[in-house]
């Protein structure tokens, strides 16, 4: 978890609690970010940050298409993701690939998002990643939440989202056995099955025990 060092001394300053969102897909981390954010929470979207830095003329692009070739290029000279996805997806060494190119550009963003909710005085900051562990993210956290849910919601979720079938198979099963690989260095699990309104009041919960173990203000 995140060294208080690197912080500075603080001269009394409260830091932001530092909270690393992971889990499977479809399984309700953006949820879990939202009541996070309703009480007053910044955000860091892992997700986004990665399609920040392969934009046409960030470093990443031209990275991604050297790696994947022309197949991933759109019409409008943007990453095809749809096409990026279904590569990565269905084969673990193209997925660790991409990564490989993706993740070390993230994370200097990720590390500006948390000095500046430190600088804002934020109570607490998300950084809400897939790959939070993976991706060595998990290290800037004060806690792990692993956010899960049962299969069937994880399931109706992204068909939802309009993921097709195979694409859902693919992608849960380029998962593997997440949950079990994240409960041991998982601060806390929440779960998200049901309803939003029933998850609210768990995450709150979840948020005001965090505080507490910090021994920061409530406010």
């Amino acid at each position: 978890m995140a060294p208080r060092g690197d912080r500075g001394s603080g001269g009394g300053h409260l830091w932001a609690l530092r909270i690393g969102l992971t889990g499977p897909i479809g399984c309700g981390k953006s949820t879990v970010a939202s009541f996070l954010a309703e009480r007053g929470a910044s955000v860091i979207d892992a997700d986004a940050a990665a399609r920040a830095v392969t934009q046409p003329g960030a470093p990443g692009h031209a990275a991604v298409i050297e790696a994947f070739g022309p197949v991933v290029v759109g019409r409008d000279g943007t990453l095809d993701r749809a096409a990026l996805a279904e590569i990565a997806f269905n084969d673990p060494d193209r997925l660790r690939e991409l990564e490989a190119i993706v993740h070390p550009l993230v994370r200097p963003l990720i590390v500006e998002g948390l000095r500046q909710a430190d600088d804002n005085g934020r109570q607490a900051v998300v950084i809400e990643a897939i790959k939070l562990v993976e991706g060595g993210l998990a290290a800037l956290c004060d806690e792990v939440w692993l956010v899960t849910c049962s299969p069937s919601d994880q399931l109706r979720r992204l068909q939802v989202r309009g993921s097709t079938g195979k694409d859902v198979e693919a992608r849960i099963a380029a998962q593997g056995d997440i949950r079990e690989r994240l409960r041991p260095v998982a601060t806390r699990v929440i779960d998200t099955t049901g309803t939003r309104a029933g998850v609210r009041p768990r995450v709150h919960a979840a948020l005001d025990a965090a505080l507490a173990a910090a021994g920061r203000r409530n406010e």
